[in-house]
């Protein structure tokens, strides 16, 4: 059977030079087998150039992530979750698509265990699969009339105290329209890819990924009447730091920039979204089952 995709990217979980030589090892055999698998379906081979360099596979064309989205025609992610967001972030303004194959548990959106992988991916690079759209945020640091920080999250946005200090207060706004004086460890903005991670650990609902929405969870909030909130991705939420030491806004909890009193942290719904692409018959609930396991112990 031949490949819809005819050149086929392959990422991998980076390793740092502390990473053990069984994680090396593993993550080399790993992608070997990836190569050897995507030779097999007559698809030309390309390996990100960090994932080259890390692994030592040698024999695909090397590139770095932008020429991949401006190259490729498909992206495997070979890591866990927050591999995918890194790369995610990365090839959203291309629009390529991406496929997440998981190394260790079942992800969120590295939804395909790296065992027997041939048998998922044959009938999706050949065009049976599903499509799986999610939007990003887009946030920016204002200091007065100056843009000082700027990033893309699909998860989340989060402005939070330091790890010794007390709380922080911020002022929160939604469309210039006031919302709350907050005091609490922190806040929360997350999009429906996000609301199953930290925002979950925070108390916050899950959000379909069809919904169109955001979600604000206050992190220890000191007033218990201080609860999560949903809101329309279609609107800017500002979070404007009033008080508090050590703050920081975090995006993704890969990127962070440090924030002082009087600084808006201001978070939109980006023009770009990450196209993910899912076995047939993917749905989100069955996800949800396996990663919360939910049933167990069930008939």
């Amino acid at each position: 059977m031949k490949s819809t995709f005819r050149r086929v990217a392959l990422i991998g979980k980076y390793q740092t030079s502390q990473a053990t030589t069984a994680a090396t090892d593993s993550s080399r055999q790993a992608i070997d087998a990836i190569v050897r698998f995507l030779d097999g379906m007559d698809c030309e081979v390309v390996l990100e150039v960090e994932t080259a360099a890390n692994t030592g596979v040698t024999g695909p064309v090397v590139l770095d992530v932008d020429a991949i989205g401006a190259q490729c025609d498909l992206g495997l992610v070979v890591g866990g979750d927050g591999t995918m967001l890194g790369v995610g972030r990365r090839l959203a303004s291309y629009g390529t698509p991406l496929v997440g194959i998981n190394q260790g548990r079942l992800g969120f959106i590295t939804d395909i265990p790296l065992e027997g992988f041939e048998a998922t991916l044959t009938p999706m690079l050949a065009g049976e699969y599903e499509e799986d759209l999610r939007p990003l945020m887009h946030a920016r640091v204002m200091r007065g009339s100056e843009c000082v920080f700027e990033a893309l999250a699909l998860n989340d946005v989060v402005v939070n105290r330091g790890s010794t200090s007390g709380m922080v207060e911020l002022r929160v706004e939604v469309d210039g329209h006031f919302v709350s004086n907050q005091r609490a460890d922190g806040l929360i903005v997350a999009s429906p890819t996000g609301s199953t991670a930290y925002s979950l650990s925070a108390g916050g609902p899950m959000l379909h990924p069809s919904i169109p929405g955001w979600v604000l969870v206050p992190i220890a909030p000191h007033t218990l009447s201080n609860r999560p909130i949903v809101l329309s991705d279609a609107t800017e939420v500002a979070v404007e730091v009033v008080g508090g030491r050590d703050i920081s806004a975090n995006f993704d909890m890969q990127s962070l920039a440090s924030v002082l009193h009087g600084d808006r942290i201001l978070v939109r719904r980006s023009e770009h979204s990450v196209r993910f692409l899912h076995p047939r018959g993917w749905n989100y609930f069955a996800t949800l089952r396996k990663k919360l396991r939910w049933n167990e112990g069930g008939s």
